[in-house]
């Protein structure tokens, strides 16, 4: 089982990095984006991670199918939030796990 997954993230500029996420820490998609500097600080994971902003908001382009159900608070949250498509998910609800290896995802713009 790897210790690592690989990324691809497309952040606000439509830039792509491809990035490695470790499995082992306990972190999420959002804490991912923030490590990498993928945006401007303050404009991602602003509520901390609990689902209460959508500032984390990605589009699945790839892999959805590897990710876990939305759960109540997830879909709540985005069907008040901005910019929401199908294939919307909040990064802080996904957590880097080894299934999620080849996860492609795109960062909604921030309000």
């Amino acid at each position: 089982m790897p210790l690592d997954v690989n990324l691809k993230i497309t952040d606000r500029d439509g830039t792509l990095h491809e990035v490695i996420a470790p499995t082992d820490m306990s972190m999420n998609l959002m804490e991912v984006i923030r490590s990498y500097e993928l945006v401007e600080e303050g404009t991602i994971g602003v509520c901390g991670g609990m689902a209460m902003c959508a500032s984390c908001q990605v589009y699945v382009l790839n892999g959805a199918e590897k990710l876990n159900p939305m759960e109540a608070e997830e879909d709540a949250m985005l069907a008040e939030a901005f910019h929401v498509e199908d294939n919307s998910r909040l990064g802080c609800q996904i957590p880097i796990t080894p299934e999620i290896d080849g996860l492609e995802v795109e960062l909604a713009p921030y309000p």
